[in-house]
């Protein structure tokens, strides 16, 4: 067999080979996304329209009105006031419990690597060890813990265990980011007098914003997509909107609103989908620039 023929069989087999991996690319992300379609195309149909079409017919009529009754008017056991209140619940909720968990993890970090000291390592075996600790075994002890100083069932309690459950995560990834970091960027600011948290602000954070990236978008989703912590740790007002989303769907008062059902999902959904969309390339660099190394 001539050259020619070898490169041109060997082009053949590439292609058939990348069609393939399209072929396989795509029925993943419909399997992904059928669920989905399913779901926004249910929360704008009228009642009517679901009970007459399938569930991937295309609607006859679009209407936003589920929407407005799911934010607003959605019954909740005896509360009919939809989602609102509780979607409000989970952004208080959500941005100190990033933002603490994030700032501690960066100090932990930066701790543990450029500024070690006697029990370090220990200490980060002891922080890794929180990463793989389930949900379940925490919850009578930080319960107990939580009802032992008073904050037992109210919001700043669901933001201590998100917190504390967080910085192990949070942790791992600055500690992996700041050992790809030369040393002597910290040396040449100890020459120059700075102090701990001197060089940590002026000349380790400002070289960290991939890192911060990933660990906003890792403690954003795991956070708001949260149900187990919020349904065991607060009630009644008190809940996040993962919780209150659980609450309308197993809520039945007449006819069953499937279209409002879904569009609370949607509703749900939406913060974390978005931060994907607009955020996922960050969330990829910073994975690239080393932030999960080590």
């Amino acid at each position: 067999m001539s050259a020619d023929a070898i490169i041109l069989q060997r082009g053949a087999s590439h292609q058939v080979a990348r069609i393939f991996i399209y072929v396989c690319l795509i029925l993943f992300a419909a399997v992904y996304l059928m669920p989905l379609l399913v779901v926004v195309l249910t929360s704008v149909k009228d009642l009517d329209d679901i009970r007459n079409g399938s569930i991937l017919s295309l609607p006859q009529r679009v209407t936003f009105e589920p929407w407005r009754q799911a934010w607003s008017e959605a019954c909740i056991g005896l509360r009919c006031a939809g989602l609102r209140d509780f979607f409000i619940n989970s952004v208080a909720m959500i941005v100190p419990s990033v933002a603490i968990s994030t700032a501690v993890g960066a100090i932990n970090g930066y701790a543990l690597t450029q500024w070690k000291f006697r029990g370090a390592d220990l200490i980060f075996a002891i922080l890794l060890f929180g990463v793989f600790i389930p949900f379940q075994i925490i919850l009578i002890p930080m319960a107990r813990t939580l009802g032992a100083i008073g904050v037992a069932n109210t919001m700043v309690g669901l933001i201590m265990v998100h917190v504390v459950y967080g910085i192990p995560f949070t942790t791992l990834f600055f500690r992996n980011f700041f050992l790809s970091l030369p040393s002597d960027l910290v040396k040449a600011a100890r020459v120059d007098g700075a102090g701990f948290y001197q060089t940590l602000w002026r000349v380790i954070l400002p070289i960290s914003i991939p890192c911060f990236v990933v660990s906003i978008i890792w403690q954003f989703t795991n956070i708001w997509n949260d149900f187990i912590f919020g349904t065991t740790f607060t009630s009644g007002e008190n809940v996040p909107v993962t919780v209150a989303l659980n609450n309308v769907v197993n809520t039945t008062t007449g006819v069953k609103a499937y279209n409002v059902d879904m569009a609370s999902v949607v509703m749900t959904a939406l913060p974390t989908l978005a931060i994907y969309v607009f955020a996922g390339r960050y969330f990829l660099r910073g994975l690239m620039a080393g932030s999960i190394k080590g």
